[in-house]
């Protein structure tokens, strides 16, 4: 089958990818790590002794880092990793990633399909067939509940519809098996 050269035929950017890689590692992190700063521990703020004649250092309150109980200076505090990237360049991405893996010869192009009966051994038998072992990617053309419920046991398989691949899904797929039907979004997509 001819493939659309708009989806398989760019030339490799690794930069690029690497760039989109950690923007969608970055977006995952949550961001709620907190701890306190002396002015959000508990304690009192008065002088815990006098400033002259104990013989000893001059200090205030029992808040300050370097007191046990005391707060955190400088610690992490909620926030957001989330890197923005311009379309054209997650585009870019994906294109770049989608061609290197056909370039490779880890793509493979299937009929939509369907099971004989939804039950997890028909997939695993199917991929068996294709020779798909290690992380397998398959990119369907729309959301199949059946076909989602019998993959995601099976070690390995990530399922995505065209509309919602990631480069971060591609690169790490050992092979993509791209179901014919989701080539037209894809196509619309990248292009």
């Amino acid at each position: 089958m001819a493939v659309p050269a708009a989806v398989f035929a760019a030339l490799p950017r690794p930069a690029i990818v690497h760039q989109a890689l950690v923007a969608g590692r970055a977006a995952k992190r949550q961001g709620t790590h907190k701890v306190k700063s002396r002015s959000e521990v508990a304690g009192s703020t008065r002088k815990l002794w006098r400033q002259k004649g104990t013989g000893r250092a001059r200090v205030g309150d029992r808040r300050p880092p370097h007191r046990t109980g005391g707060g955190v200076a400088m610690g992490p505090a909620p926030r957001s990793y989330r890197q923005r990237l311009a379309r054209q360049v997650k585009a870019k991405a994906l294109r770049s990633a989608l061609s290197a893996q056909a370039q490779a010869g880890d793509v493979v192009l299937i009929e939509p399909f369907a099971l004989a009966e939804t039950k997890t051994r028909f997939l695993q038998a199917l991929l068996q067939a294709m020779e798909a072992r290690g992380t397998v990617l398959m990119v369907l053309g729309k959301h199949d509940p059946e076909l989602w419920r019998c993959g995601r046991n099976l070690p390995g398989l990530m399922m995505a519809t065209a509309g919602e691949l990631t480069t971060y899904q591609v690169v790490r797929a050992r092979k993509l098996i791209i179901a014919t039907d989701a080539l037209p979004g894809l196509e619309a997509r990248l292009s």
